[in-house]
């Protein structure tokens, strides 16, 4: 098949719209659902990050994308305690790539409220187990075990977007795209992303440990498929906050900074202990966690709203106590898809429990933001490379 006809475009008045190839056949197969025009682009965007993903660090991995940017990025490692009751998957059965996809969906579970799935391998049944309560619009693998797929097409009624992909297809050199009846050209970004980029340390601190330097290919090898501007935060084995889209670079620093502080405010014992009625779902327990997290908490204990969600008042999770928690956050990987032009990205960094950073450097006070990371005893290493995607 060539070509395949979808409902709209981005939005429902933009008609016709399609997906099709200028030569040979499509590369996916539709195995259950209706995928749109913005699932597509979720979807091969996802696929490039996670195939990428697997074969730059050897584990099965997995995304979970909004709006052609990942929400979350994680590889497949072991789930400890803590990861499996604050990402709901206690007594469950975890195989690597499931673990992939439920630290990717849990870097920040309400932005990935409706996400699209990205697996790097066949989709297993445990992960398929892990998707099925997931509000979720699809998932995309290069293939899916018989039990995975009568598990998945159970979801949305019976109309959950299950897509295939060839993991032999290799694409074009050239890509093109129209803008305002402009075509546009460039070659594909096939830069490999390795151990290599981490080479040029330019900090006193030198010391680059091998589960930092896979947190820093994580992140870079997200970024690679984020919008620009764009900067991901990353401990073990996965992105905790990303911030992608923005204008400024600290903006992006910021927001990324706070969903990374959130992440760690979700393992704190309070949050766990959380005495959710028995009959209330796994979104509004995602925003009553975020809601409680938050500064504006306090309102809503006033006002009584925790009586519709909780089975008793839950204690106050006071500023002071959520900042010591975020204060023990350490060893976290940092890295942007463009270089830091001012310190002040670092001293942010540095409140999220940054230690290691990979940026492209070449900016005029390149000198001022490598004294910043000094000052912290921060490594920091220039890769030379951008990573804008657009």
């Amino acid at each position: 098949m060539k070509e395949l006809e979808l409902k709209y475009g981005c939005n429902p008045n933009q008609k016709p719209s399609r997906i099709f190839m200028k030569s040979g056949a499509l590369p996916v197969t539709v195995l259950n659902g209706k995928p749109g025009f913005i699932n597509f682009l979720d979807a091969l965007n996802s696929y490039q990050l996670v195939r990428e993903l697997h074969s730059a660090t050897g584990l099965p991995s997995a995304a979970s994308f909004k709006h052609v940017s990942p929400a979350g990025v994680a590889v497949g490692l072991p789930l400890d305690e803590i990861e499996a009751k604050m990402f709901f998957a206690e007594n469950m059965s975890h195989s690597p790539l499931c673990c992939a996809y439920i630290k990717a969906r849990g870097a920040d579970r309400v932005c990935s409220y409706g996400d699209w799935a990205a697996l790097s391998d066949v989709c297993d049944e445990e992960t398929a187990l892990a998707l099925l309560p997931e509000v979720s619009d699809g998932v995309i693998a290069p293939g899916y075990t018989n039990k995975a797929l009568a598990i998945l097409k159970q979801k949305r009624k019976g109309g959950y977007n299950i897509v295939q992909i060839d993991s032999d297809y290799v694409p074009e050199n050239l890509e093109c795209k129209d803008v305002y009846g402009i075509s546009f050209e460039q070659g594909r970004n096939e830069l490999k992303i390795d151990e290599n980029m981490l080479s040029n340390i330019v900090t006193h601190n030198k010391s680059l440990p091998e589960n930092a330097k896979r947190d820093l290919i994580i992140a870079l090898i997200a970024l690679k498929y984020t919008q620009s501007n764009s900067v991901a935060y990353v401990t073990g084995g996965q992105a905790i906050g990303i911030g992608a889209g923005q204008q400024s670079r600290i903006h992006c620093t910021r927001l990324a900074g706070s969903k990374a502080d959130n992440w760690q405010l979700r393992r704190a014992q309070k949050v766990l202990e959380l005495p959710f009625l028995s009959d209330i779902g796994r979104p509004a327990r995602d925003n009553a966690i975020d809601l409680y997290i938050s500064d504006d908490y306090d309102d809503v204990l006033q006002d009584g709203a925790w009586q519709k969600i909780f089975k008793s008042q839950p204690a106050v999770f006071t500023r002071a106590e959520r900042q010591r928690w975020i204060n023990e956050a350490a060893g976290v990987s940092l890295g942007s898809d463009a270089f830091f032009p001012f310190g002040d990205n670092i001293e942010r960094a540095k409140r999220s429990g940054v230690q290691y950073i990979a940026q492209p450097g070449g900016s005029i006070r390149d000198n001022h933001v490598i004294e910043t990371c000094n000052k912290y005893n921060m490594v920091m290493a220039f890769t030379a490379t951008r990573l804008f995607h657009h």
